[in-house]
């Protein structure tokens, strides 16, 4: 099991992982309150200001998986696997303009999801349980997915076993984060996410300078990768073939008008202590997607160092042994494990608040106590990540994957109830949850295919392709409108176009 340990990357890799540790438990004296209400534990008490915010934001959007897969895909095929450095860049401007208007009207209702304020807004406690479903179901296999980050550069410190015994590292690691998130809260992930986000840039920095002086500058970087791809020939290579061009357009628009429906990164924006502190995150945030452009090249750097691995997703870690020392290969290691530990426990959190208030309460138990409601969450949160864990134990890891993929799918189909719902009362909202079910019905189908996840699906016959997700919110949309055209009006839920005028705007 540890006969093949690489003891100097392990003992760097442990020493970090304790410090997180510590850190997580410490993380509830933190601007000490009640933990034992909701808002201070799934909120923060919405005290995160934007040096905070900026930190737990990009450390929640920011994954091991990112680190892992985005490079993965770029070594596997190349110039398609760029489209998340648009996509996070597109992400911004929609955040300047909408999120400042949500935090307004659920700070003044006091609402901590997404769903309270579509129930809000609307009036509709089933169009509220589908926007919490939805949610909820998309999250669980992003962290799983976490956990498969984690996982890789576990393997690649030497440790291997059989049977679950392979999983032991990842499950003590586990347990380790739910026992400090049901302490501590969104506290602890907001504080781990300096450490995290420090050791990102350090050893993103240290790549993007020593690697290319090893391998004899940038231009023999590109050669190499290059030369494998057109010996690979199909969809690879260094720029985007014809066929690929609308697709990655898609794609990157419409996993832009996703990512912030997720629960989890609700909650990030919800934390922070007014509009003016989202707005200079929206500014500065795309700091992390030029980071993420830097981690993109890593997978054409692993072919310049003539890393060849079985699975894509293997070639980072096997880069870093290959071009650093052990000491520095353990601390990118620690430096990705503990990238999934924050958004995994955001994620947790998102999940967890989002069940107790818009699933346990309006359809179980109404009188819920707010006390009460925290010591659902906390529970919560543990289940999720239970069965995350459960999915990596038990489940192949591609289905897990393509479940993740799927969930952008799923997730963009609550874009016109949050999003339009924040700018027009003119959507009805069974017209709503009509364009709704038929989207997340449509782009399941276009994506589920005989073997593996589609992303695209061929438009018409027009000659193209373009992203499920989009082809299915255009559904969507279309659906919801002409529906909203021909219902007759309805009696509204408590917001009201007031509510979103003449509002302080807090720094």
């Amino acid at each position: 099991m540890i006969d093949h340990l690489n003891w100097p990357a392990t003992i760097v890799f442990v020493v970090f992982f304790a410090l997180v540790t510590v850190l997580g438990f410490f993380a509830a004296r933190w601007k000490s309150a009640d933990l034992g209400d909701i808002h201070e534990w799934g909120l923060g008490g919405r005290r995160f200001g934007p040096i905070i915010s900026w930190f737990l934001i990009g450390g929640d959007l920011y994954t091991a998986y990112t680190v892992i897969a985005v490079p993965a895909v770029v070594y596997a095929i190349g110039a398609y696997g760029f489209f998340a450095v648009p996509y996070t860049i597109l992400i911004y401007p929609l955040l300047f303009v909408t999120f400042p208007r949500l935090w307004n009207v659920t700070h003044r209702k006091n609402y901590y999801t997404a769903s309270d304020f579509v129930l809000g807004r609307y009036g509709n406690r089933w169009l509220e349980l589908a926007v919490a479903l939805t949610g909820i179901v998309a999250t669980m296999p992003y962290i799983a997915l976490q956990l498969v980050g984690m996982e890789k550069v576990i393997e690649a410190l030497g440790f291997h076993g059989e049977g679950l015994y392979a999983h032991l590292p990842l499950t003590l690691a586990f347990v380790i984060l739910a026992l400090y998130t049901y302490k501590s809260g969104l506290r602890a992930p907001a504080m781990i996410a300096f450490v995290k986000d420090a050791m990102i840039y350090i050893f993103v920095i240290a790549a993007i300078v020593i690697i290319p002086i090893k391998l004899g500058g940038y231009g023999a970087i590109f050669d190499a990768a290059d030369k494998v791809f057109a010996a690979k020939g199909g969809a690879a290579g260094l720029t985007l073939k014809q066929a690929q061009i609308a697709p990655f357009i898609t794609l990157a628009i419409g996993s832009a008008m996703a990512l912030f429906m997720y629960p989890h990164s609700m909650t990030g924006i919800l934390s922070a202590t007014g509009p003016g502190a989202i707005r200079k995150n929206a500014i500065a945030l795309p700091a992390y997607s030029l980071i993420l452009g830097l981690i993109a090249i890593m997978g054409l750097m692993a072919h310049a160092a003539g890393i060849q691995v079985k699975n894509p997703q293997d070639a980072v870690p096997q880069l870093f042994l290959a071009m650093f020392p052990a000491w520095f290969a353990g601390f990118t290691f620690a430096a990705i494990a503990i990238g999934a530990l924050v958004p995994a426990a955001v994620m947790s959190i998102g999940a967890a608040n989002t069940f107790t208030r818009n699933v346990w309460k309006p359809f179980v138990n109404a009188g819920m106590k707010p006390s009460e409601e925290a010591v659902l969450a906390k529970l919560m949160s543990l289940i999720v990540k239970l069965g995350a864990l459960a999915v990596i134990l038990f489940v192949p890891t591609q289905f897990a994957l393509d479940l993740q993929l799927l969930g952008g799918i799923w997730m963009i189909q609550i874009f016109p109830a949050i999003v339009f719902g924040l700018f027009t009362r003119r959507f009805n909202s069974w017209a709503l949850l009509a364009g709704w079910a038929a989207g997340t019905v449509v782009g399941t189908w276009l994506s589920w295919g005989p073997t593996a996840w589609l992303p695209v699906h061929s438009v018409f016959d027009w000659g193209i392709s373009a992203y499920n997700g989009l082809i299915s919110v255009v559904l969507n949309v279309a659906i919801a409108v002409v529906l909203s055209l021909l219902l007759p009006r309805e009696k509204r839920g408590e917001i009201v176009d007031a509510d979103f005028a003449d509002l302080p705007d807090r720094p």
